[in-house]
This record gives C-alpha cells, sequence and structure tokens, in this order.
C-alpha cells in the first residue's frame, strides 16, 4: 500500500541537552547503572500569541510535554498576563518553566517551535485569500527562529500552510523535514470523526487520509482507507455517498466554526499538541502532514500533505499511498492549486 521515500540525510545532528544523574557518594553497584544516563528535557517556542497560539501552549501544558515553553508575541505586556495565567495552573500540572517575550533570543536551544503568527480567516474568507500577508510575516518570523534555534524543528500553523510551509523551506537552508506543516491532520481527524458517527465505531479505530491542500482541494483517499483490516468502502451499510458527506462536513467544518464563534482553535490545538508528543518521544507515528514533495506522483515545487513520518528530528520519511485514478487527479489538482497561489 505505501511506498517509501526518506529524505537524504544532509543535516547536522539534532543537538540534545541533559542533565546527568549523580550517584550519592554511598551509592552501592546497584545504583551506578544510573550515573550518566541523560535525562532529556523538551523545550518548545510558540510564535504568535493569539487563539491557536494560546489554545497549543495550553493543551502542551495539560499533557506535560514541555519542560520548558516560550511564547513570543509582539505584544509584551498581554503576553507577560497570558504566561501568568498559565502558571498559575502549574500545580495540577507536569512542572514546565513558562516565558512570555517579545525577545526571539529566547527560543535558543528549543527542539520545537510552532509558528501560529499571522492574519487569521475571516468569515467569507478562504485560506488562500491570506497569502501575501501571511507570506510577509512568515519571511520576517523564520530566519529569526533559526538564528537562535538552528537545530529546531520547526511546525508551520499559520494558512495557508502549504503556502507557507513551502515559502519557509524555500528562504532556509535547512536538512530536509525540518519545517513542515499542521497540514490536513486536523481534516483527517474530522473526517474520521465524521465517518465515526455513520459507523458508529471509535474514529480510532478508522485509518482513512484527507490529503492534498489544506483547504478547498482536499480530497479524502477512499481506495485505501480500512477499518479493521477491512476496505471501507467494502463495509455493510455503508456507501460512498456516506463517505463524501462525512468529507463535505469536514471540509467545511472551519467555514462552519469561523462563522458562529469567529475562529477556530480547541482542534488545532489538540492535533498540535499531538504532533508535539510524537516529536518529544520520536515516536515514528504517520500522520499526514504538509511537505515540500519530491516528484511525489509526479509532483514537486509545491508543499502538500501526504502520509508522513514523524520523529524527534521532525519529518524523517514520506509515504506513497495508492491513489485511484480521480485521486491522482484530485492531488495533481490540488498541486496546481497551491502552487499558483505561491507564484502569484
Amino acid at each position: 500500500m505505501f511506498k517509501i521515500f526518506k529524505p537524504n540525510d544532509q543535516a547536522k545532528t539534532v543537538s540534545k541537552k541533559s542533565n546527568q544523574i549523580k550517584a550519592s557518594p554511598s551509592a552501592n553497584n546497584t545504583n551506578k547503572q544510573l550515573v550518566n544516563q541523560p535525562k532529556y528535557d523538551f523545550k518548545v517556542g510558540i510564535v504568535g500569541c493569539g487563539n491557536v497560539g494560546m489554545t497549543t501552549a495550553y493543551a502542551l501544558l495539560l499533557k506535560g510535554i514541555p519542560t520548558e515553553l516560550v511564547l513570543i508575541s509582539r505584544s509584551k505586556d498581554r503576553i507577560s498576563g497570558e504566561d501568568l495565567d498559565l502558571e498559575h495552573g502549574m500545580p495540577f500540572m507536569e512542572r514546565a518553566n513558562v516565558i512570555g517575550t517579545d525577545n526571539y533570543a529566547q527560543l535558543q536551544h528549543s527542539d520545537l517551535v510552532i509558528v501560529s503568527a499571522g492574519a487569521a480567516q475571516k468569515p467569507g474568507e478562504s485560506r488562500l485569500d491570506l497569502t501575501a500577508k501571511n507570506l510577509a510575516i512568515t519571511s520576517e518570523i523564520v530566519p529569526q527562529i533559526l538564528e537562535n534555534a538552528p537545530d529546531a524543528v520547526i511546525l508551520m500553523v499559520s494558512n495557508p500552510v502549504d503556502v507557507l510551509t513551502y515559502h519557509a523551506n524555500q528562504i532556509s537552508q535547512v536538512r530536509p523535514g525540518q519545517i513542515f506543516g499542521s497540514g490536513t491532520l486536523l481534516d483527517t481527524a474530522r473526517f474520521r470523526f465524521h465517518l465515526s458517527e455513520y459507523l458508529n465505531l471509535n474514529p480510532r479505530s478508522i485509518h482513512a487520509y484527507v490529503l492534498g491542500e489544506h483547504g478547498d482541494t482536499s480530497f479524502p483517499v477512499l481506495e485505501s482507507a480500512t477499518v479493521g483490516g477491512q476496505p471501507l468502502m467494502s463495509l455493510s451499510g455503508f456507501s460512498y455517498d456516506k463517505a463524501i458527506s462525512a468529507y463535505e462536513k469536514a471540509r467545511e467544518a472551519a467555514y462552519r466554526i469561523i462563522q458562529s464563534k469567529g475562529a477556530t482553535y480547541y482542534g488545532i490545538a489538540t492535533v498540535l499538541a499531538q504532533i508535539a508528543q510524537a516529536i518529544k518521544r520520536d515516536s515514528r507515528s504517520v500522520m499526514p502532514l504538509s511537505v515540500p514533495l519530491d516528484n511525489y506522483y509526479n509532483q514537486s515545487g509545491v508543499s502538500l500533505s501526504v502520509p508522513c513520518i514523524i520523529g524527534r528530528r521532525g519529518v524523517e520519511r514520506t509515504l506513497e499511498i495508492a491513489f485511484s485514478e480521480e485521486e491522482k487527479k484530485k492531488f495533481v489538482h490540488s498541486a496546481e492549486t497551491v502552487r499558483q497561489a505561491y507564484q502569484s
């Protein structure tokens, strides 16, 4: 079902900060094995502390992911209040050092930096409508991140995430997989949730992806979708119409939420916490993420979401999933749309 692609390993080794566990002078031989065992910290930075950035910070802390969390905001007064508010929950969470600042130098030695800065999508706007404004912001932010944290994995979240992910890679000289976008992981989660409503199953038991653009040209991959090893489309009582209905609910979700409450942030924050956890644990999980394509179904020069293996160094590999002929056409259309948005 999958063909594995591994980026060229032309990178520097990711530095790991460690604290040495010291045995007491009276320690016996059974304790000597603890000496020199590294205890890894995990420092996370968030650049852009609006609704998405701050909800992500909260989600990360609730899951006990960072040992240090740096919040970068243009408004030092506001971020100092956010910092204090989060710190007051520390008695009930895993201990973490939270720093609110406008100084990028505080990102030094970060393992992961999440970029959520930029203009937000408004009612009636598509994600691609944000291109010009957020390209300029990305051009300003990414070099400052890399100047202070050159080995950090950079996770792009701001929209249009595929365009910005490709641009961030273009203006940087980093190893493949170091900069990637959250892509269609949220779309996929939404799709699986709505499928679960039809199937009366836990969404975690449904293996189906939404790929391509994180936007209007995304598409569901039904050719290789499975439930318990059984093809999704062969399940009794299920149908193509139900699959498309679930996808359309997922695709339109952001528009509905923005129209209702002005912004989406709980779902994406949960997704980002899951990605961060996979990086921290070096879990080698498979997730649909936005990466620059290198002859993926003959597509290059654009970032789109495809199944990726995610670990401590970012995206380790991409997997070539089986498409139907119709899905191949949709993938090409998605690539052309995002490529044109970036070049225009």
